[in-house]
């Protein structure tokens, strides 16, 4: 699925922070990736998720679309997704997850 980004769009968007050493960057990066094809896509209302990477390697950034901010409290919940995420707060020195809505969408046309 490709990720669409509309301006007011009924789905909310997770965007949460980790700042890491750069030496866990990838471990990060890697283990977020495989929660996200192991456990976070089978969730019900999961939309789809991105993972960046900082240049400077000291930051990861999960954006991930969810259905509804129901749909991302269910997967909060689940134990099977909770076990994912502690594993990579102990990877990071820090993180901060948030729900957002887009308000406005800029692109050449």
């Amino acid at each position: 699925m490709t990720v669409t980004i509309e301006q007011r769009s009924p789905h909310v968007t997770l965007i949460n922070v980790f700042t890491v050493e750069p030496q866990n960057a990838t471990a990060l990066v890697d283990l977020l990736s495989q929660a996200t094809e192991d456990v976070m896509r089978h969730q019900d209302g999961f939309r789809s998720a991105n993972i960046h990477l900082s240049a400077d390697r000291t930051r990861v950034v999960n954006y991930a679309q969810w259905d509804s901010q129901e749909a991302y409290r269910r997967m909060l919940a689940d134990p099977v997704a909770r076990e994912h995420m502690a594993s990579a707060a102990a990877l990071a020195v820090g993180f901060d997850p948030h729900l957002y809505t887009v308000e406005a969408v800029h692109s050449v046309r």
